[in-house]
């Protein structure tokens, strides 16, 4: 079973703070053990404070790669791009931020086809991989849909693939690239964090029902060999 550990915080700066340090000591360890780190980190608005206090960092951000762990297809610089958020937060302290998405496709496949050959060149495993959880349990962008079976249960070496979300989430309703399970749980480090009692409850029932959850976090965290923390915040 998965070991995961609860991190409680009075309040979302507090969270923030915490596990922007640990991010940091992620990245120095590999950057102290090969030279380099290669890390996924989630989108939305829970992650944007973690991410302006790590830039801050003092680390050789040079030698940092950074990708989405999952994206909308839209162009770069779209408001709903997850590539173009982190890019804003640390380009400028000099890491590289390898987008899954470079141009809006009409076919969300060959768009996840075009995303795992662009990280097939990269370090595996991650170093790191940072999670969200949305209110309906998705993580990444593995939700149900067409495309949920294989985004949990596809081949361990195809580490992105296009979904369609079905139903569409309102308030991105466009399809997406996510990186597949496999590539998720064989990270050598997988931090979840995530803000309000309803997402707690959601992952809560989804650790509890295991793989056979009907939440995709729950299926996520089922098959990691890896301690996971999660970090939380009322």
């Amino acid at each position: 079973m998965t070991e995961i550990e609860w991190w409680d915080y009075d309040d979302a700066a507090e969270m923030a703070a915490a596990v922007a340090g640990d991010l940091q000591f992620v990245i120095e360890s590999a950057l102290d053990a090969r030279g380099g780190a290669v890390i996924a980190l989630s989108g939305g608005k829970t992650p944007v404070p973690i991410y302006a206090k790590l830039a801050r960092a003092k680390l050789d951000w040079k030698r940092v790669t950074i990708i989405p762990g999952d994206d909308r297809i839209v162009p770069l610089g779209d408001p709903l791009s997850n590539a173009t958020m982190l890019g804003k937060a640390f380009i400028p302290a000099g890491a590289r931020v390898i987008p899954l998405v470079s141009d809006k496709a009409a076919d969300y496949r060959a768009a996840g086809r075009a995303a795992d050959a662009r990280v097939a060149d990269l370090h595996w495993p991650l170093d790191l991989v940072l999670l969200g959880v949305g209110g309906d349990g998705h993580t990444a962008s593995i939700f149900p849909g067409p495309d949920y079976d294989e985004a949990l249960n596809g081949p361990r070496e195809r580490r992105a693939l296009g979904v369609m979300p079905d139903p569409l989430p309102k308030e991105a309703p466009v399809p997406r690239v996510t990186l597949s399970r496999a590539a998720i749980t064989s990270a050598k480090a997988l931090t979840i964090a995530v803000t309000g009692q309803d997402k707690r409850d959601v992952i809560e029932r989804a650790i509890e029902q295991g793989p056979g959850s009907p939440y995709p976090i729950g299926r996520v965290l089922a098959e990691a060999e890896l301690p996971v923390d999660i970090h939380w915040a009322a």
